[in-house]
This record gives structure tokens, sequence and C-alpha cells, in this order.
């Protein structure tokens, strides 16, 4: 099936997956429009970083959409709640962590769902994974697939069977350093991202949050150094 004309929305946080997905989607030929979310995270410096993730992809139009739920609370990403940091692997594998944001994923993907029904794009992106990730129920399959049922049930285009509503999700099933290995086959700068979720004053990463750790884990088992703090 030839890409090349189709339009896809790719979800870009700014942190090494999404960077990776973004690849991915160039690479089979999409036309690229990137969606980021400024919504009251403590960890902002992630759109900086996305933006210069799309400046290094030909992203035909790059939107950052403003959404405060801080406005709800609810999570360490979006309160005054302390991050945990230094958790052991088995700590990281257990449970949901507080730094999960309520419904984050669902309400991303309905407005990314939105932006795609208006350009004609039946195709959207997002870096979820069930392997390496911090226990969030919004990054299995399951809830994927619910949702892509639902885009089709839920907008004008798919009622009027206009179009088949795919929800991509490459790095589901994959290791963070096999993340790593894919991006670095594609050219991803990863000196350009930014994962963590406490950054000091100057956006230099904390090194010890759960996203710190399960990038530095995924860079030394994918026999890399990480860019992103030789260029901080």
């Amino acid at each position: 099936m030839t890409t090349s004309s189709r339009k896809a929305v790719i979800l870009v946080s700014g942190g090494l997956d999404s960077a990776t997905v973004l690849a991915i989607a160039a690479n089979a030929g999409f036309e690229l429009y990137a969606l980021s979310f400024d919504y009251g995270q403590r960890h902002r410096h992630e759109l900086e970083a996305a933006k210069k993730v799309c400046r290094s992809f030909d992203v035909k139009q790059f939107v950052i959409f403003p959404l405060d739920l801080r406005v709800f609370g609810g999570s360490a990403l979006t309160a005054d709640i302390d991050v945990p940091k230094d958790r052991s692997e088995h700590d990281l594998e257990t449970g949901i962590p507080i730094t999960y944001v309520p419904a984050r994923n669902t309400v991303f993907l309905s407005l990314a769902l939105a932006w795609a029904e208006t350009l004609n794009a039946f195709d959207l992106f997002i870096g979820v994974n069930a392997v390496d990730y911090s226990g969030y129920p919004d990054c299995r399959p399951e809830f994927i697939q619910a949702f892509q049922k639902t885009a089709t049930l839920a907008t004008k285009s798919g009622v009027e069977g206009d179009g088949r509503w795919n929800v991509h999700t490459p790095l589901i099933s994959l290791t963070k350093a096999e993340i790593i290995k894919k991006g670095m086959e594609l050219g991803v700068d990863y000196g350009l991202t930014h994962s963590c979720y406490d950054p000091l004053p100057d956006g230099m990463p904390c090194g010890h949050c759960d996203s710190c750790q399960l990038r530095a884990k995924g860079f030394q088992e994918a026999g890399f150094s990480d860019p992103a703090l030789k260029s901080n």
C-alpha cells in the first residue's frame, strides 16, 4: 500500500519514543502533521524538544495545543506531588505510578482524531509501549484497539465510510533498547529529545525519575551513549 500521498497526525511529546515514531511515519512516506500538548506538565522543557524534533523532519504542520490539566491534578506531573525517584526495577514494573495522568492518552488521541478528521487524514501515530513502560493503562494494546473502534463510531467520516481509521503503535511491543536501535537506523537525533519528568531549572534531566531510569537502561542495553547528556 502506497502512503506517499496520505496524511498522518503524530503525537509528539519531545521524548525519544515519539521522536522515533515520527521517524517511522516519515520513513513510511506519510505527510506529517505533528501535535503536542501544553497541559500544565511540570516538565514543559519537553515542548522545546518537540519543536526541535519536528524541525529535524519534514513536518507539514506542528501544533502545540494548550490544555491545562492542572485544573484536575491527580498526578505528580500536574499537581504539587513529588515525582518518585530512584525506584527499584521491581517497583518500576509493579502497579500504576503517581506520574500517571488520568485519561491522558484518551484525551490526546481524541484531539488528534478531531484534527485528523479536518485534514481528511485517517492515520494516527502514538508512541505507546507495553514492554519498557511505567505501568500506564493507556499504553496497552487493548486500549488502542478500543480507541480505534471508538474513532469509527464517533466520527462523521467513520459513520459515512469515508475512510478507515488506523491508530499506529509501532513501538508497542519493543523494548526501550529496540526503540533506540530503530531510531538510530532511521537517523533520529536523540540529542534533541527530552524524557525527564522532573528536570532541573536549567532543563537538565534529574537522572532519578522513572523516565530517566528507563531511558538510561535503554541506551545502556542498546550499546549507545545518550547524546542528550552530551548536548546539555
